[in-house]
């Protein structure tokens, strides 16, 4: 099992979290406030972090990026909050983080991204909102040298003067046509991959003009 640190200023959230995960057979310890985190973080050398987005003293976006740039993010951290945006999951996992998780936070969801925050390195960034995930992919962490977001080769970069609806469209199809190729063009094998339902996924590629046959023919 491993040793987690939960950061959060709310007492209820830090009690839940510590129960939960510490019946999970994981040794846990938890923080208040980003002081408190950096003392608990030295002492404990946490294996994974959950970490809330906004406390009175520091905000956990402020404190990843205190931990990234002294080369201390040698940890997945996955990021927790009840108001996170499309922006602030951009910023973060630019920064190193793992994955965000919406507040009131489900059983099934936590577990789920401790399990693949502990499994892998580096860390697949999602950016866990209701039931879908808007982003699952490997991004630049603090574990790995500075590179570029994985994508297929086709699409490498982005055109960043577009408006910020047509990059987001070309990010999503990026996206779906890399799941697709690396999932042989199998749906089910897709939806399960991205958290969608097979209907959702369907009503997206079709939005997207994701071309299905062409994804196969590239597996």
């Amino acid at each position: 099992m491993a040793n987690i640190l939960v950061v959060d200023d709310e007492l209820g959230i830090r009690d839940l979290l510590f129960e939960i995960l510490n019946d999970e057979g994981h040794a846990v310890e938890v923080a208040e406030n980003a002081a408190q985190a950096r003392l608990a973080r030295q002492k404990a050398r946490p294996d994974l972090v959950l970490l809330d987005i906004w406390m009175p003293d520091t905000d956990g976006v402020t404190l990843l990026k205190e931990w990234a740039g002294a080369g201390l993010l040698n940890m997945p951290v996955i990021m927790m909050s009840g108001h996170a945006t499309i922006d602030t999951a951009v910023e973060a996992t630019r920064i190193g983080a793992q994955a965000f998780l919406e507040k009131p936070i489900t059983l099934q969801k936590l577990l789920k991204a401790v399990e693949q925050g502990l499994a892998r390195k580096p860390v697949a960034a999602t950016f866990v909102k209701g039931v879908a995930q808007v982003a699952n992919k490997e991004v630049p962490t603090a574990y790995d040298a500075p590179q570029a977001v994985l994508l297929p080769p086709t699409h490498q970069s982005f055109d960043l003067e577009q408006p910020l609806r047509d990059a987001r469209d070309a990010f999503e199809r990026a996206y779906f046509e890399y799941h697709l190729t690396q999932e042989s063009g199998s749906m089910t094998r897709v939806a399960d991959k991205t958290g969608l339902e097979r209907t959702h996924l369907y009503r997206k590629l079709k939005q997207l003009g994701v071309d299905l046959s062409k994804a196969k023919k590239a597996a």
